[in-house]
């Protein structure tokens, strides 16, 4: 049984060819995985995921520079940071059923709940190095255009722009007269992959949590989680 999945399907699920398809088998590899297979000569896809992180910065400033031409730097920068947050890649690595394709350890694979749309988020940006480093710049524009430009009117509409934890303060000072205070509620993995889980309060309340790969990245996502839990987004 091969142990690799058919990355030729997820080629024409992205309508791109790879002439190197060993570039795009890079990408899925997580290091989890390499634990597993050391001596097979693998290597896992974080130096893409880096790659892919820079392009994709580019690629969506310029996008939003050319959209939005009498908007300041800082909008902007909110706007960018938005669509390239781990909720919007996950969103786009689930829309491209990237967990289909990703090589990850036994154990891994089964923490189905914790930290997998941070590693997926990851894998779309390695995805992006991928495509840039095959096909170019035009072509991995036209992938971020097709899968990640749509998202920004719904960002816009639902406000997701907006730095959560000083939205999620405005909105409980305004309806509850509570400041939100954040708490370490566990820390996750590897001490190289490692994610924190940060518990949002209002008094002793716990009203949401969040996860990222720093306590200010958790924070962030708890104060977005929570808004929608109270209904304040």
């Amino acid at each position: 049984m091969n142990e690799f999945p058919d990355f030729g399907q997820f080629e024409k699920s992205i309508d791109v060819n790879f002439t190197n398809k060993d570039i795009l088998q890079n990408a899925f590899v997580h290091r989890s995985f390499i634990n597993e297979k050391i001596g097979r000569g693998l290597k896992h896809n974080e130096r893409m995921e880096f790659l892919g992180d820079a392009v994709l910065e580019i690629i969506v400033t310029e996008f939003l520079y050319n959209k939005f031409p009498e908007e300041k730097e800082g909008v902007l920068t909110a706007y960018r940071a938005a669509m390239v947050n781990t909720n919007s890649l996950s969103a786009v690595a689930k829309e491209l059923d990237l967990e289909t394709y990703l090589l990850l350890s036994k154990g891994e694979r089964m923490e189905t709940n914790k930290g997998r749309d941070h590693i997926l988020a990851n894998t779309v940006e390695a995805v992006i190095g991928a495509v840039y480093l095959d096909q170019g710049f035009e072509v991995a524009q036209d992938f971020v255009g097709r899968y990640l430009f749509p998202k920004i009117d719904e960002i816009i509409e639902q406000k997701l722009y907006k730095d959560p934890k000083s939205y999620f303060q405005e909105q409980a000072q305004e309806k509850r007269k509570i400041t939100p205070h954040y708490e370490l509620v566990s820390e996750e993995g590897p001490d190289h992959d490692k994610y924190f889980i940060m518990g949002a309060f209002l008094d002793d309340e716990k009203v949401a949590e969040g996860k990222g790969a720093s306590k200010q990245k958790a924070e962030s996502e708890a104060a977005r989680a929570a808004l929608e839990a109270t209904g304040w987004l």
